[in-house]
């Protein structure tokens, strides 16, 4: 059996270049009035792969491999600019993800502040 691992490495590169971007798991970037607000992402792969093959008396020569993969992708917060500030909010804070929309009301209120 012959396995062609320089292929196997270049399909999962692809792979990964192609499924691992904040776009595919949380979306674009977006603008909340003077804000604008970026998804980050964590990523992480492990793979591994084996073969091996013998050869018995009673049984014949035999060979065998396999292959496994794994791809965890994890939204973990937003970075939010306004001009030349920029801060990071945490997704995975005690509420997780519902702290991000809960701070959505103060940005409003902020943005709306300064336009009065």
């Amino acid at each position: 059996m012959e396995m062609n691992f320089e292929k196997l490495l270049q399909q999962l590169t692809e792979l990964i270049q192609r499924e691992a971007k904040t776009e595919t798991v949380v979306g674009d970037s977006f603008q909340l009035g003077e804000f604008t607000c970026v998804p980050v992402i964590r990523v992480g792969l492990g793979f591994g792969s084996g073969g091996g093959g013998g050869n018995s008396p009673k049984e014949g020569q035999g060979e065998g491999g396999g292959a496994g993969a794994g791809l965890g992708i994890d939204p973990i917060g937003f970075l939010v600019t306004r001009g030349d500030q920029i801060t990071f909010i945490n997704a995975h804070q005690n509420k997780g993800l519902s702290a991000v929309f809960e701070k959505v009301p103060d940005l409003l209120e902020k943005f709306m502040a300064s336009k009065n």
